[in-house]
């Protein structure tokens, strides 16, 4: 979760001080590069993963705050809307059995928020986009009561000037408008973090970037919005739309979107935080007291809070994080591309996909990724694979354009194989999860085919609409409580 804050307004004189603020920082950041301030040697990841909380018939629930109260635990907190809530896993060394442990970790979370749930009549369900959610859930009311919300949702809607505009083709075409941010709500996620050295940044998210299309299309799970059948990933399409806050105007003079693939391979971490500063304007320029300068020169950690807040506020698939733990400061990449669920086991098997794959490629000395993929190509891929899932072609270099799942089958397997034995992954882990990855390659089944296909047969069987999306998700909240792979799961007959 972001920061909290006071309810403020802010005057132009506060968006030139805190621009200055941000500059600073940076300056200070750099200063503290160059210094070898950083941690090194600790290979720890990081798991965020959000909920959506349901009724009994899976229709959102508002209850976020509720819920909260009785879980009573700081692992969890809440969310943009009030039928969305966040469980962050604790930082673990990326080697042994650490998959295994985070996947008890998250089963057992689930279970106990599943529980506290059940005494407000209530289920939480981990899912790329709600089925069952339509435009009366995704009002500016259902907001989440915390004031940092709300002033966001304020500032994205000055600074755009006009409506949220909403515009999706896929199997069906979804259009509408929106005078707030609150539709952003029906999209939840899986976020990854990887703590990395500053020497290794730049090859770290330079391979974070390559492989995204490949974690989208074999970890698709939201190919419904508001009733319509849309992009595989529609969840991508969603956020980068509604956290835009370009006109048409500005869209068409090139102006950079705030959700943001990125639009070229970097050298090191500072690439990216001076892109921040050159091409976004604050959305939130809340000052802080700390004085970077007088810390670093007194021997101190500064937080950096004007960096850290401004950075929170460019949406990157992939985000560099700057944060300080122990007194110590340390860099990692957030991975932001993977929709939530469908179960544990899936979730890990995606983590593990993503973390073998980035090391293999970041460690490829002789021939990096970056001089054998262009980055337009790189770019071209995530999108393919948002709209068609598994069934997308992707490019890849000595492959070509191939089907998604035999890229991943015939290339991308071995090498995530290769970089879990160099994190000195357990063995019989390894090929546990992504075990898993390959039989959905096989079956071709992922969150968002097992929905469409079964969506498909229950209006074969003479549901209307709403029916059969509502049956689809009763169906899917069985699966995925069960914590049985999603390649497992069977599609109802017609």
């Amino acid at each position: 979760m972001g920061r909290e804050i006071d309810e403020v307004r802010f005057t132009r004189e506060d968006r030139q001080r805190y621009r200055e603020k941000v500059k600073l920082d940076i300056e200070v950041l750099r200063r503290m590069l160059d210094a070898g301030a950083f941690e090194q040697g600790r290979k720890l990841i990081g798991i965020e993963v959000e909920f959506h909380v349901v009724d009994a018939d899976g229709e959102p629930a508002m209850i976020n705050a509720e819920l909260l109260q009785r879980i009573e635990n700081p692992d969890f907190q809440t969310e943009l809307a009030q039928f969305n809530i966040e469980f962050n896993v604790a930082p673990h060394k990326l080697s042994g059995t650490v998959f295994r442990e985070v996947e008890e970790e998250l089963e057992t979370s689930q279970r106990y928020a599943q529980s506290q749930a059940r005494g407000l009549g209530a289920q939480v369900v981990t899912i790329g986009i709600l089925p069952t959610l339509s435009g009366f859930h995704t009002t500016i009311q259902n907001l989440s009561a915390n004031p940092r919300y709300h002033l966001l949702n304020e500032q994205i809607l000055e600074a755009r000037g006009e409506d949220l505009v909403l515009e999706i083709e896929g199997p069906e075409k979804l259009e509408l408008s929106t005078t707030s941010i609150v539709m952003e709500a029906a999209a939840t996620s899986v976020q990854l973090h990887l703590q990395v050295t500053p020497e290794g940044f730049g090859r770290t998210w330079n391979a974070a970037q390559a492989i995204s299309a490949a974690q989208v299309a074999v970890g698709a799970n939201s190919p419904f919005l508001f009733g319509k059948e849309l992009w595989r990933e529609t969840r991508i399409a969603l956020f980068q739309q509604t956290i835009d806050t370009r006109t048409e105007e500005l869209t068409a003079q090139g102006v950079r979107p705030r959700v943001w693939f990125g639009e070229r391979w970097i050298d090191d971490v500072m690439d990216l935080f001076d892109e921040n500063v050159r091409y976004f304007n604050a959305l939130l320029p809340l000052l802080d007291d700390e004085d970077p300068v007088g810390i670093l020169d007194g021997g101190g950690v500064p937080h950096l809070p004007e960096l850290k807040l401004h950075n929170g506020t460019v949406y990157r698939w992939n985000r560099p994080i700057y944060d300080v733990a122990r007194g110590k400061p340390h860099l990692r990449v957030e991975n932001r591309v993977l929709p939530a669920g469908p179960t544990p086991v899936d979730t890990i098997a995606n983590a593990a996909l993503y973390y073998g794959l980035v090391r293999a490629l970041a460690d490829e000395e002789a021939e990096p990724i970056e001089r054998q993929l262009s980055f337009q190509a790189a770019q071209d891929n995530f999108f393919a694979a948002a709209r068609a899932g598994i069934d997308a072609d992707l490019y890849w270099p000595s492959a070509g354009n191939v089907p998604a799942s035999e890229l991943v089958l015939r290339t991308l397997l071995p090498l995530a194989h290769r970089g879990l034995d160099a994190w000195g992954v357990d063995r019989r882990d390894r090929d546990h999860y992504l075990g898993v990855i390959e039989q959905r390659c096989l079956k071709r089944q992922t969150g968002a085919g097992w929905q469409v296909r079964t969506y498909r047969n229950l209006r074969e069987r003479g549901l209307e609409r709403r029916e059969a999306l509502t049956d689809m998700t009763r169906a899917y909240l069985e699966g995925m409580h069960a914590n049985e792979p999603v390649h497992t799961w069977e599609v109802p007959r017609a």
